[in-house]
Protein backbone atom coordinates (compact mmCIF):
# COMPACT_ATOMS: atom_id res chain seq x y z
CA UNK A 1 0.00 0.00 0.00
CA UNK A 2 1.28 3.62 -0.61
CA UNK A 3 2.56 5.99 1.96
CA UNK A 4 -0.66 8.18 2.09
CA UNK A 5 0.43 11.99 2.33
CA UNK A 6 -1.77 13.39 5.33
CA UNK A 7 -1.13 17.07 4.13
CA UNK A 8 -4.56 17.50 2.48
CA UNK A 9 -7.88 18.12 4.31
CA UNK A 10 -9.93 17.50 0.96
CA UNK A 11 -13.58 16.35 1.25
CA UNK A 12 -14.61 13.13 -0.51
CA UNK A 13 -18.18 12.92 -1.45
CA UNK A 14 -20.34 9.44 -2.80
CA UNK A 15 -22.76 9.52 -4.90
CA UNK A 16 -24.56 5.77 -6.08
CA UNK A 17 -27.70 3.71 -6.89
CA UNK A 18 -26.91 1.42 -4.07
CA UNK A 19 -29.38 2.60 -1.51
CA UNK A 20 -28.70 1.83 1.89
CA UNK A 21 -30.11 -1.78 2.63
CA UNK A 22 -27.65 -3.46 1.48
CA UNK A 23 -23.95 -3.44 3.08
CA UNK A 24 -22.46 -1.76 -0.51
CA UNK A 25 -22.37 1.78 0.26
CA UNK A 26 -20.83 0.94 4.17
CA UNK A 27 -18.17 -1.30 2.69
CA UNK A 28 -17.10 1.50 0.20
CA UNK A 29 -16.91 4.00 2.53
CA UNK A 30 -14.52 1.18 5.03
CA UNK A 31 -12.42 1.04 2.18
CA UNK A 32 -11.88 4.48 2.12
CA UNK A 33 -11.28 4.23 5.65
CA UNK A 34 -8.35 1.57 5.35
CA UNK A 35 -6.69 4.41 2.91
CA UNK A 36 -7.46 7.44 5.30
CA UNK A 37 -9.87 7.54 8.33
CA UNK A 38 -9.25 11.02 8.48
CA UNK A 39 -11.46 11.95 5.25
CA UNK A 40 -14.50 13.79 5.68
CA UNK A 41 -17.33 11.54 3.41
CA UNK A 42 -20.30 13.06 2.51
CA UNK A 43 -23.20 11.33 0.63
CA UNK A 44 -24.50 13.17 -1.79
CA UNK A 45 -26.96 10.47 -2.92
CA UNK A 46 -27.22 6.42 -2.86
CA UNK A 47 -30.93 6.41 -4.34
CA UNK A 48 -30.23 7.02 -8.28
CA UNK A 49 -32.79 4.44 -9.81
CA UNK A 50 -30.60 1.59 -10.64
CA UNK A 51 -28.54 2.03 -13.41
CA UNK A 52 -30.67 5.29 -14.29
CA UNK A 53 -26.90 7.31 -15.47
CA UNK A 54 -29.24 10.28 -16.41
CA UNK A 55 -30.41 10.82 -12.77
CA UNK A 56 -27.04 10.85 -11.75
CA UNK A 57 -25.92 13.14 -14.18
CA UNK A 58 -28.13 15.68 -13.04
CA UNK A 59 -27.47 14.90 -9.48
CA UNK A 60 -23.82 15.46 -9.27
CA UNK A 61 -24.31 18.59 -11.83
CA UNK A 62 -26.70 20.04 -9.03
CA UNK A 63 -24.75 19.25 -6.69
CA UNK A 64 -20.54 19.86 -6.99
CA UNK A 65 -21.21 23.69 -6.40
CA UNK A 66 -21.70 23.66 -3.01
CA UNK A 67 -18.58 22.00 -2.15
CA UNK A 68 -15.25 23.37 -1.81
CA UNK A 69 -12.56 23.86 -4.79
CA UNK A 70 -10.82 20.52 -4.31
CA UNK A 71 -13.15 18.30 -3.23
CA UNK A 72 -13.01 15.05 -4.66
CA UNK A 73 -16.43 12.84 -5.84
CA UNK A 74 -16.69 9.39 -6.51
CA UNK A 75 -19.64 8.71 -8.39
CA UNK A 76 -20.72 5.01 -8.63
CA UNK A 77 -23.74 4.15 -11.33
CA UNK A 78 -21.61 1.59 -13.45
CA UNK A 79 -24.25 -0.51 -16.01
CA UNK A 80 -20.64 -1.68 -17.65
CA UNK A 81 -18.70 -2.46 -14.69
CA UNK A 82 -16.58 -5.86 -15.26
CA UNK A 83 -16.37 -5.12 -18.97
CA UNK A 84 -13.74 -2.52 -20.87
CA UNK A 85 -15.25 0.74 -20.45
CA UNK A 86 -12.43 3.12 -18.49
CA UNK A 87 -12.01 3.11 -14.66
CA UNK A 88 -11.12 7.42 -14.80
CA UNK A 89 -10.41 10.15 -12.54
CA UNK A 90 -10.89 13.72 -14.08
CA UNK A 91 -9.57 17.43 -12.33
CA UNK A 92 -11.71 19.86 -13.47
CA UNK A 93 -11.97 23.86 -11.72
CA UNK A 94 -13.57 22.69 -8.81
CA UNK A 95 -11.65 19.78 -8.04
CA UNK A 96 -11.86 15.45 -8.88
CA UNK A 97 -14.07 13.34 -10.23
CA UNK A 98 -13.44 9.64 -9.44
CA UNK A 99 -16.01 6.77 -11.30
CA UNK A 100 -16.71 5.06 -14.70
CA UNK A 101 -16.18 6.64 -18.12
CA UNK A 102 -20.00 6.22 -18.92
CA UNK A 103 -21.06 9.90 -19.50
CA UNK A 104 -21.85 10.17 -15.86
CA UNK A 105 -20.00 12.87 -15.30
CA UNK A 106 -21.07 14.97 -18.38
CA UNK A 107 -23.29 16.90 -16.81
CA UNK A 108 -20.49 18.70 -14.22
CA UNK A 109 -17.94 18.95 -17.28
CA UNK A 110 -20.84 20.47 -19.69
CA UNK A 111 -20.38 23.82 -16.77
CA UNK A 112 -16.77 23.15 -15.70
CA UNK A 113 -14.69 21.72 -18.08
CA UNK A 114 -11.94 19.10 -17.81
CA UNK A 115 -8.53 19.89 -17.15
CA UNK A 116 -6.92 16.28 -17.24
CA UNK A 117 -7.95 13.17 -17.19
CA UNK A 118 -6.65 9.48 -16.25
CA UNK A 119 -7.55 5.76 -16.74
CA UNK A 120 -6.98 4.50 -13.25
CA UNK A 121 -4.10 1.46 -14.20
CA UNK A 122 -1.25 1.85 -11.57
CA UNK A 123 -3.18 -1.05 -9.49
CA UNK A 124 -1.49 -0.13 -6.17
CA UNK A 125 -3.90 3.17 -5.46
CA UNK A 126 -6.73 0.03 -5.51
CA UNK A 127 -7.75 -1.92 -2.23
CA UNK A 128 -6.68 -5.30 -4.21
CA UNK A 129 -5.06 -5.98 -7.77
CA UNK A 130 -7.81 -8.92 -7.84
CA UNK A 131 -10.41 -6.96 -8.86
CA UNK A 132 -14.52 -8.41 -8.36
CA UNK A 133 -16.41 -8.14 -11.81
CA UNK A 134 -19.16 -6.63 -10.37
CA UNK A 135 -17.68 -4.48 -7.47
CA UNK A 136 -15.42 -1.44 -8.99
CA UNK A 137 -16.75 0.95 -6.41
CA UNK A 138 -15.07 -0.64 -3.51
CA UNK A 139 -12.23 -2.17 -5.39
CA UNK A 140 -11.34 1.09 -7.54
CA UNK A 141 -13.37 4.13 -7.47
CA UNK A 142 -13.64 4.19 -3.12
CA UNK A 143 -9.83 3.58 -2.76
CA UNK A 144 -8.69 5.95 -5.53
CA UNK A 145 -11.14 8.95 -4.07
CA UNK A 146 -9.24 8.50 -0.84
CA UNK A 147 -5.52 8.10 -2.47
CA UNK A 148 -6.34 11.75 -4.48
CA UNK A 149 -8.44 13.21 -1.63
CA UNK A 150 -4.86 12.43 0.96
CA UNK A 151 -2.61 14.34 -1.58
CA UNK A 152 -1.81 11.97 -4.21
CA UNK A 153 -1.74 13.66 -7.63
CA UNK A 154 -3.99 12.35 -10.46
CA UNK A 155 -0.74 11.79 -12.89
CA UNK A 156 0.25 9.52 -10.35
CA UNK A 157 -3.20 7.27 -10.50
CA UNK A 158 -2.94 6.07 -14.32
CA UNK A 159 -2.17 6.55 -18.02
CA UNK A 160 -3.16 10.65 -19.17
CA UNK A 161 -6.38 10.21 -21.49
CA UNK A 162 -7.33 12.68 -23.90
CA UNK A 163 -10.07 14.28 -22.95
CA UNK A 164 -11.84 14.31 -26.15
CA UNK A 165 -12.40 10.58 -25.50
CA UNK A 166 -14.71 11.23 -22.42
CA UNK A 167 -17.77 9.77 -22.88
CA UNK A 168 -20.68 12.19 -23.55
CA UNK A 169 -24.51 11.72 -22.38
CA UNK A 170 -25.87 14.56 -23.96
CA UNK A 171 -29.62 15.99 -23.88
CA UNK A 172 -31.17 17.06 -26.76
CA UNK A 173 -30.05 20.90 -28.02
CA UNK A 174 -32.58 23.54 -26.70
CA UNK A 175 -34.51 24.82 -29.28
CA UNK A 176 -35.31 28.36 -29.37
CA UNK A 177 -37.84 30.34 -31.38
CA UNK A 178 -39.12 34.05 -31.10
CA UNK A 179 -41.94 32.94 -28.69
CA UNK A 180 -40.87 29.73 -27.50
CA UNK A 181 -38.51 27.47 -25.79
CA UNK A 182 -37.83 23.32 -26.25
CA UNK A 183 -36.41 21.25 -24.20
CA UNK A 184 -37.04 18.21 -22.50
CA UNK A 185 -37.52 16.43 -18.82
CA UNK A 186 -34.05 15.75 -17.65
CA UNK A 187 -34.49 14.60 -14.32
CA UNK A 188 -37.44 13.54 -11.75
CA UNK A 189 -37.19 13.58 -8.38
CA UNK A 190 -38.94 11.62 -5.12
CA UNK A 191 -41.92 14.04 -5.40
CA UNK A 192 -42.77 13.55 -8.94
CA UNK A 193 -41.37 16.95 -10.09
CA UNK A 194 -39.92 17.19 -13.76
CA UNK A 195 -37.02 19.03 -13.75
CA UNK A 196 -36.61 20.05 -17.87
CA UNK A 197 -33.23 21.51 -19.48
CA UNK A 198 -34.24 24.66 -19.65
CA UNK A 199 -33.05 27.11 -17.50
CA UNK A 200 -34.80 29.35 -15.27
CA UNK A 201 -33.11 32.89 -16.50
CA UNK A 202 -34.80 32.16 -19.72
CA UNK A 203 -37.92 32.73 -18.41
CA UNK A 204 -37.59 35.03 -15.45
CA UNK A 205 -39.26 38.35 -15.44
CA UNK A 206 -41.26 37.02 -18.05
CA UNK A 207 -44.80 35.48 -18.44
CA UNK A 208 -44.81 32.06 -19.63
CA UNK A 209 -46.37 28.86 -19.63
CA UNK A 210 -45.53 25.08 -20.37
CA UNK A 211 -46.73 23.49 -23.02
CA UNK A 212 -46.87 19.24 -22.54
CA UNK A 213 -48.67 17.92 -25.60
CA UNK A 214 -52.26 19.30 -24.95
CA UNK A 215 -51.67 20.80 -21.65
CA UNK A 216 -50.98 23.88 -21.02
CA UNK A 217 -48.83 24.88 -17.01
CA UNK A 218 -49.00 28.09 -15.89
CA UNK A 219 -45.64 29.79 -15.36
CA UNK A 220 -46.05 30.53 -11.29
CA UNK A 221 -43.19 31.93 -8.54
CA UNK A 222 -44.22 29.75 -5.79
CA UNK A 223 -46.13 26.21 -5.31
CA UNK A 224 -48.97 28.22 -3.51
CA UNK A 225 -49.77 30.10 -6.42
CA UNK A 226 -52.23 27.21 -7.59
CA UNK A 227 -54.38 25.29 -5.77
CA UNK A 228 -53.50 21.80 -4.02
CA UNK A 229 -53.91 19.03 -6.87
CA UNK A 230 -53.02 21.97 -9.68
CA UNK A 231 -50.08 21.86 -11.89
CA UNK A 232 -47.58 24.22 -12.54
CA UNK A 233 -44.17 25.49 -13.90
CA UNK A 234 -41.60 27.20 -11.95
CA UNK A 235 -38.05 27.84 -11.64
CA UNK A 236 -36.42 25.73 -8.75
CA UNK A 237 -33.94 25.92 -6.25
CA UNK A 238 -31.48 23.87 -9.05
CA UNK A 239 -32.34 26.93 -11.29
CA UNK A 240 -34.09 24.75 -14.07
CA UNK A 241 -37.92 25.48 -15.56
CA UNK A 242 -39.61 22.20 -13.42
CA UNK A 243 -43.22 21.42 -13.35
CA UNK A 244 -44.83 20.15 -10.17
CA UNK A 245 -48.26 19.16 -9.03
CA UNK A 246 -48.99 21.17 -5.67
CA UNK A 247 -49.06 18.62 -2.91
CA UNK A 248 -48.91 16.06 -5.56
CA UNK A 249 -46.99 13.96 -7.72
CA UNK A 250 -46.53 15.31 -11.20
CA UNK A 251 -44.96 12.23 -12.73
CA UNK A 252 -47.93 10.44 -11.87
CA UNK A 253 -50.74 12.97 -12.60
CA UNK A 254 -49.35 14.24 -15.88
CA UNK A 255 -47.97 10.46 -16.68
CA UNK A 256 -44.37 12.36 -17.81
CA UNK A 257 -41.21 10.63 -18.19
CA UNK A 258 -37.26 10.91 -18.73
CA UNK A 259 -36.49 12.61 -22.15
CA UNK A 260 -39.98 13.82 -22.78
CA UNK A 261 -40.45 17.17 -24.65
CA UNK A 262 -41.03 20.51 -22.86
CA UNK A 263 -41.91 23.38 -24.64
CA UNK A 264 -41.94 26.66 -23.07
CA UNK A 265 -44.41 29.57 -24.31
CA UNK A 266 -43.19 33.07 -23.95
CA UNK A 267 -45.99 35.36 -24.16
CA UNK A 268 -43.95 38.71 -22.90
CA UNK A 269 -40.50 39.44 -23.56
Amino acid sequence: MPVIQMNSNRILTLTSDFGFSDVYVGVMKGAIAQVNPSLTVIDITHEIPPQHLAAARFCLMDAYRYFPHGTVHVAVVDPGVGSNRRAIAIEFEHGFLVGPDNGIFSGILSQSPAIAAVELTHSQYWRTPQLSKTFHGRDIFAPVGAHLASGVPLRELGKAIDLATLLQLDLPQLIYTSTEIIGCIQYIDRFGNLVTNIPGSDVENQTWTVRLGERIVPGCQTYSNVSPREALALIGSHGWVEIAINCGNAQLQLQQHWGDRVEVVISER
